[in-house]
């Protein structure tokens, strides 16, 4: 990554979760969740995991955590 071309996130100093979130079933049952992780200001992983049997793809769960516009 070209950390001279993009700045790093204020506010995130370090390594941190920078989001969590879970992800909802029709019924409002928590199928798994999103954790964003930070490293000086910058994306450093993204994991999208599931509780279910199945796997939990990044589009669906863009399209749980977003039903919008996903």
């Amino acid at each position: 990554m070209d950390t001279a071309a993009v700045a790093a996130a204020t506010g995130l100093p370090g390594n941190a979760v920078a989001l969590e979130e879970e992800l909802l079933g029709e019924s409002d049952e928590c199928l798994g969740g999103v954790l964003v992780f930070t490293q000086g200001g910058y994306l450093s992983l993204l994991e999208v995991y599931s509780w279910a049997d199945g796997k939990v793809t990044l589009t669906e769960a863009r399209r749980m955590v977003h039903p919008a516009t996903g």
